[in-house]
């Protein structure tokens, strides 16, 4: 957490959803974590037409269970499957790759949530290979996002809200320090990192505030990416002239929205806020073009 304590936005102190905030943390902000720095990749090796077609028979049996119920052993799998306890272990490498059961050494396999890491992976390496996608993401975040917010507005909980407005407040601390002409350069780097942190978790409150959890599944797996699309868009905000408040008070905007259930006008301004973001990009990739 930064040093020093900044004064609150006085628009989020009269907000409705305040007091929760401070009753829900206790007074003190929430950190947000980065997502991790790799992610579990799918088994490379070959799969054998047994496994194969075993893997899919798997995944019905755990679809059919609740998540953190074992599945049955691997002998009893065998035997139930007609094929060997190889083949079965092999078969549940591949399920846990896909994210959908967690295997443990001695002990049965067990079902889990499905996870968002292989999509992730996706987009992650999209990005990777050519930093120009980036701009294909910020398509997709329209096509997302507005339709997320507008269901957020329409199903926000206190309990969204709540996640929303903690992120906003993170959001300004950072902001009022980067605004600072004597930050030194660790403590603007750290308060950059918060910024970044602050908008990820912002976009992630709003998206589990929509309701549906397969639209909140997808964001999810963008979120390694913002991580990147996110510090690539503060440059260019910067190149052309604008300042982290300015980004700060965009967010503000459609929280504002989403509180009053005002599904018009958050789509609007959830809208005019991702169109600022591909400005910002392209000027960020138009800053980083040789110059003759």
């Amino acid at each position: 957490m930064l040093k020093g304590d900044l004064p609150l936005d006085p628009r989020l102190k009269t907000c409705k959803t305040y007091q929760i905030c401070l009753k829900t943390y206790g007074g003190h902000h929430v950190s947000v974590s980065p997502p991790a720095d790799s992610l579990k990749p799918p088994p490379d090796r070959f799969v054998g037409g047994a496994a194969f077609h075993l893997v899919e028979e798997l995944q019905l049996l755990g679809d059919g269970l609740p998540v953190g119920s074992s599945l049955p052993s691997e002998a009893n799998l065998a035997e139930k499957f007609g094929v060997s306890r190889l083949t079965v272990r092999e078969a549940l490498k591949v399920l846990a790759g896909r994210g959908l059961a967690e295997l443990k050494q001695g002990r049965r396999a067990v079902v889990t949530e499905p996870s968002s890491e292989i999509t992730s992976s996706i987009f992650s390496s999209y990005l990777r290979r050519d930093p120009s996608a980036m701009l294909e993401l910020v398509e997709v975040r329209q096509a997302l996002e507005v339709q997320s917010v507008g269901l957020a507005a329409r199903k926000a909980t206190r309990a969204g809200l709540v996640a929303m407005q903690a992120s906003l407040q993170m959001m300004h601390e950072a902001a009022e320090l980067l605004g600072q002409p004597d930050l030194d350069k660790e403590a603007k780097l750290r308060a950059r990192a918060l910024f970044k942190q602050s908008d990820v978790s912002f976009h992630a409150a709003v998206a589990l505030s929509s309701g549906n959890r397969m639209l909140a599944h997808v964001l999810e797996a963008l979120e390694d990416s913002l991580f990147r699309t996110f510090a690539a868009s503060f440059e260019g905000h910067m190149v052309r002239g604008g300042s982290a408040l300015d980004t700060y008070e965009a967010h503000l905007k459609i929280f504002e929205f989403v509180e009053a259930h005002d599904v018009k006008k958050s789509t609007k301004a959830m809208r005019d806020h991702l169109q600022e973001a591909e400005r910002d990009l392209r000027a960020f990739f138009l800053s980083r073009e040789p110059t003759d």
